[in-house]
């Protein structure tokens, strides 16, 4: 008995992580000593870093544009983010209905969640170059990337609420002569909207970030852009800090409006 303990403390689940943590700790430490770093004095870099993070962070102010202009390419993004998770929510909703086995084929469900896994594989801004190949960098490729992105993710999730309805009410309405309409308005609704608001919120919160990764890789406009324009154009430090606050003050305020949401919704 004290063998098998023994022999499950030596190859256990935690024995194995702390080694595999250890090898890549020696591994990184193994990197950073050997790494050909050129001319470049390592301790001099780090050191300008320190320095260049004290300048964002410690003396952010605007320069290039006004506190109104700042606000007002936040709510465009803002907005960019709204309309994208509004439009593939409106897409998971129908798709999803079809993805869920308790109220759709089993083989038109199996290729329906096969296609989403394929769009959630692809990251989104994937996805927006290729809608850039026929509608061009800017605001409408970011649009259609990211609605289709978010539809894939919200199709799964929904899919998935959808199929935990109790198999009883169903069978209850379907041997009551209700329509496969009338099941998915009174039956699944009632019982998932609460979860598919969370959903849809907790995508809204990653489609604000999308967006604002957009405004700098595909010309979307927003707050991203102007991120863009101070680190590219301008090379103003303070101004990249002012824009950070300003991103995370928003991001925190979807986070805390997102759990006040779940728990109203959810309880």
């Amino acid at each position: 008995m004290s063998r098998t303990t023994h022999s499950e403390g030596l190859l256990g689940p935690r024995a194995l992580t702390r080694a595999t943590l250890l090898g890549l700790f020696a591994l990184t430490l193994i990197g950073f000593f050997t790494f050909d770093y050129g001319e470049i004095d390592f301790l001099e870099a780090q050191l300008k870093m320190l320095g260049d993070l004290k300048t964002m962070f410690l003396e952010a102010r605007l320069a290039h544009f006004t506190f109104a202009h700042s606000l007002k390419q936040m709510l465009v993004t803002v907005g960019l983010a709204f309309l994208t998770t509004v439009i593939g929510a409106v897409w998971a909703f129908f798709f999803g209905l079809l993805a869920a086995r308790n109220l759709s084929n089993n083989i038109v469900a199996a290729i329906i969640k096969g296609l989403v896994a394929v769009i959630r594989a692809i990251p989104t801004v994937l996805w927006v170059l290729i809608f850039a190949v026929t509608a061009g960098l800017g605001a409408t490729a970011a649009v259609l990337g990211m609605a289709f992105h978010s539809a894939g993710y919200l199709i799964k999730a929904y899919s998935e609420s959808f199929e935990q309805m109790d198999p009883g009410v169903l069978e209850a309405l379907k041997s009551g002569g209700s329509s496969w309409w009338q099941i998915v308005f009174q039956g699944i609704l009632p019982s998932s909207w609460s979860y598919l608001i969370a959903w849809t919120f907790m995508r809204f919160e990653l489609n604000f970030t999308v967006a604002v990764a957009m405004g700098v890789a595909a010309g979307a406009g927003g707050i991203g852009f102007e991120m863009f324009m101070a680190n590219s154009m301008y090379f103003d430090l303070r101004e990249i800090g002012f824009i950070t606050y300003l991103i995370l003050a928003v991001a925190a305020t979807l986070e805390f409006s997102a759990e006040r949401i779940k728990k109203k919704v959810i309880g």
